[in-house]
């Protein structure tokens, strides 16, 4: 539904509604999808390497960092569960560029992520099947998330619980097999105890900076918490639905990445967890060996392969869902906000596959330095997309006060913390020798700038937007969503 100033009545009948069918469980594995992924299996050793025992700390911090996000987008969408969350809540409580610059930002995001994911899917098939063509695997597994988010939301929530809990239960039964192997011991492994920690250096042997530049690795791992904000208008019933997810992806997420990166540093020394860059000396992989669990690599790449699949699953979700509020708000093609009799936006899930396809075909073919640079924008997309939820919770609060049933410890002071820390990220990226900061600001800057004169024609043709009426909105989505 627009918000859009000279709707005609026709414009208002179309359907563009959303189906309220994710479960409690579902709502929260999506978030997770995208946060617990391919970051904590294998990209914890390039934390390591910058803080090493102390890069437990950096993933202390960014856990706090992360779940606070989690929670500011959550207690504005227990409020006002629209479609757009947090980037339709940004255009009522800053102004609609706001919204139009958050919902775009995170497409560009989503769309080349999940382009990646799909490669690393090919990639980790390759390891069982070498003669197989990357393309083949990237193509059928493509083809498998398009037919399911194509069917209908609840089937796409289904994968991804199923994925989800896969990657929840293999951390899990790391965490238990860690815990005793460090503080109890096992047949044949005595117990190792926390001396790895001080040894090489001691806790913190490259200096207390090191966490702080070890963060501009580590908050990239909680990417996708914010999604549980666009899932809010297709939970059953969102209020309740997004309290619990959030609470329950808040504990989750501080225990699986902090306790996990102690154990491998308690039963690891820290040099040679720092070590890997392939999946056969992950940390992971190396703690399974230890305890001379056959075909350790196997297991663990069964594992990356569903993390990456989940991610590119959920990206592809998540960028249908903000090209879909874009869309009904008139700031894309109104096409986009067409759905099907399922309340599932075909239109703008095929556009958002077709730039999937084109990142991947990118990716594959190794066309230049293209793909590179795409990826050089979702750095920088992320942080903004951080930046701007704390900044519309800031104006929200203000606003409205705890007129949500689900608040936020602390209030406008942890979202002033925690956006402290998005932009101590920023700056610690400068800090890492080779990272693509100079690119990503670049390509940023040639983005940010054309989506701004987009929104400009735009705005000048449409005669203007208003800010939108969340109450309407969510009283106009649970009425068409009944009527499914």
């Amino acid at each position: 539904m627009s918000k859009l100033q000279g709707n005609t009545p026709e414009q208002s009948e179309k359907n563009d509604s959303l189906n309220r069918s994710l479960s409690h469980g579902q709502l929260t594995m999506i978030a997770m999808g995208l946060a617990l992924g391919t970051g904590l299996f294998l990209g914890s050793s390039s934390a390591i390497k910058i803080a090493g025992p102390g890069a437990i700390l950096s993933y202390a911090i960014g856990s706090m960092i992360a779940a606070t996000i989690a929670a500011c987008a959550g207690e504005m969408s227990v409020r006002h569960p629209v479609q757009g969350g947090f980037g339709t809540i940004a255009s009522r409580y800053l102004n609609p560029f706001s919204g139009y610059l958050t919902r775009w930002a995170y497409w560009a995001c989503t769309v080349p992520l999940a382009g990646a994911e799909l490669v690393a899917v090919g990639h980790y098939m390759a390891y069982w099947f070498p003669d197989v063509p990357l393309a083949v695997f990237v193509a059928l597994f493509g083809a498998i998330i398009l037919v399911l988010n194509l069917v209908s939301v609840k089937s796409f929530g289904a994968l991804e619980f199923l994925l989800s809990s896969i990657k929840v239960s293999a951390v899990i039964v790391f965490m238990v097999i860690g815990v005793l192997l460090v503080f109890v011991g096992l047949p044949g492994h005595a117990a190792a105890g926390t001396a790895n920690l001080v040894n090489d250096g001691g806790f913190l042997p490259n200096g207390p900076a090191s966490i702080w530049i070890s963060m501009a690795v580590v908050m990239f791992s909680f990417g996708g918490v914010e999604m549980i904000s666009l899932s809010a208008a297709e939970a059953k019933d969102p209020a309740r639905s997004v309290a619990t997810s959030v609470k329950a992806m808040i504990w989750r997420l501080s225990t699986f990445y902090v306790v996990s990166m102690a154990i491998i540093l308690c039963l690891v020394p820290w040099q040679t967890a720092a070590q890997n860059s392939e999946l056969t000396e992950s940390p992971f992989v190396l703690v399974f060996s230890e305890l001379g669990i056959p075909f350790a690599a196997d297991i663990m790449n069964f594992v990356v392969l569903v993390a990456a699949l989940s991610g590119a699953n959920a990206s592809l979700y998540a960028a249908t869902r903000l090209l879909h509020a874009l869309g009904s708000d008139r700031m894309a093609p109104a096409v986009a906000a067409r759905t099907s009799s399922r309340g599932v936006p075909v239109v703008a899930l095929l556009i958002s596959f077709t730039g999937v396809v084109v990142a991947t075909v990118m990716a594959v073919a190794k066309i230049g330095d293209i793909f590179a640079l795409l990826m050089a924008l979702v750095t920088l997309c992320i942080l903004i997309v951080w930046v701007m939820i704390l900044l519309t919770y800031q104006a929200y609060k203000k606003d409205q006060g705890d007129a949500s049933s689900f608040t936020v410890l602390g209030g406008r002071v942890t979202a002033g913390l925690a956006l402290a820390g998005v932009l101590a990220t920023l700056a610690a990226m400068f800090m890492l020798p080779g990272s693509g900061v100079q690119e990503s600001i670049m390509v940023g800057i040639v983005f940010f700038v054309l989506i701004s004169i987009g929104y400009a024609i735009s705005s000048k043709v449409k005669g203007g937007y208003e800010r939108p009426d969340l109450d309407a909105m969510h009283a106009d989505e649970d009425t068409n969503a009944a009527q499914h």
